[in-house]
């Protein structure tokens, strides 16, 4: 694991900070630290400086020429039937149980559980109404819900490719995101203990059941937009034991509607990559607000150089979304750049105002 630290005080991150889009948000706190690791095994140490712009970003002949493509939609269709195909067998070659898993959820009991979570009056975001990832419905969707948990080990795989199983794969970029949390938080948090932990973005609750084993004593919240996501974290969760059950939250991470100062971590785990820069914005201005004095932000995602490599599928997905100069963005204000793995910020807020 390799880190880097910048400390900002007095001046530089003092009552507001700017943002590369050059907006303001403000800082309820006066003194910041920001630590980046990078959780790729045997990956070099992360280089200050200006990220360089990935290949494919922008408006770019490989990105024209995706973009003249994906417009036949027959050959759309064609080339995200193909692409899922491949992302199945690569896989299930890999001992992922792809189809078992989404079987299993499919037959379940889940679709009872949705209706006890759905918020019917939720409003969703014009941009998570979009197809991603292959589905029509986006993250609105059964399939996309049933295959999530699937494709986040497949994905663990592919950040750690020397790893010599999922289940290895899985702790190195698990792991050491736990423990970067944990020692932050040890470090400048003055002793105070985790009580109450906030996964936002936290899908079908494989990043929220991580924090609530490493933290038993915590109550955390798995908070979410999709309701089908959420009801597939729900329905695994009523099968376990925990001295405090996770609670799954359907709602806005920019606009939570929870109570201000009310957790000591907030994650987002692999969330900002598939969001725009105003979703961004908002959900870091929400994770503020709601993080308690002397508390921990912590946000992982794909490292850009990483991310380069995915198919023309996955071409057009990042520049439908736009989502490629907004996580450019993200990684630049920490000045950080890696070469593979998955990078994580951990953030944490002094108790002075």
């Amino acid at each position: 694991m390799a880190a880097i630290v910048a400390r900002a005080a007095n001046g530089g991150l003092r009552g507001r900070q700017e943002t590369s889009r050059g907006s303001l948000v403000r800082r309820r706190r006066d003194y910041a630290v920001v630590v980046a690791v990078v959780t790729g095994a045997g990956a070099p140490p992360p280089q200050e400086g200006a990220l360089e712009r990935p290949a494919w970003s922008g408006e770019t002949p490989v990105s024209r020429l995706v973009g003249a493509l994906i417009a036949f939609k027959p050959l759309y269709a064609l080339m995200k039937l193909a692409s899922r195909e491949v992302i199945i067998r690569t896989a299930e070659k890999a001992n992922i149980p792809w189809r078992e898993m989404t079987k299993k959820v499919l037959e379940s009991d889940v679709y009872e559980v949705f209706e006890r979570i759905r918020d019917p009056n939720l409003v969703y975001p014009d941009y998570y109404l979009s197809p991603f990832h292959a589905y029509d419905e986006g993250n609105l969707s059964w399939l996309a819900a049933a295959e999530a948990e699937a494709a986040t080990l497949s994905i663990a795989k592919r950040a750690i490719p020397e790893a010599t199983s999922i289940e290895e794969a899985n702790q190195i970029v698990r792991g050491n995101w736990m423990n970067a949390i944990e020692e932050h938080h040890l470090k400048y948090s003055g002793h105070r203990q985790i009580n109450d932990i906030l996964d936002i973005g936290c899908s079908v609750g494989v990043s929220t059941r991580y924090l609530a084993d490493r933290f038993p004593s915590a109550k955390a919240v798995g908070l979410d937009l999709s309701p089908y996501f959420l009801a597939v974290a729900a329905q695994k969760e009523e099968k376990m034991s925990r001295q405090h059950p996770i609670r799954w939250v359907h709602a806005n991470g920019e606009e939570t509607g929870l109570s201000p100062d009310l957790f000591d971590v907030v994650s987002l785990a692999y969330v900002c990559h598939e969001c725009p820069a105003r979703a961004i914005h908002g959900l870091v201005k929400e994770a503020f607000r709601l993080l308690r004095p002397g508390g921990t932000i912590a946000l992982t995602d794909n490292s850009v150089r990483k991310s380069q490599q995915c198919s023309l599928l996955s071409f057009q997905e990042r520049k439908d979304s736009n989502l490629t100069p907004f996580l450019h963005s993200l990684l630049l204000a920490a000045k950080i750049q890696s070469t593979s793995g998955t990078i994580t910020s951990v953030v944490h807020i002094d108790e002075e105002h």
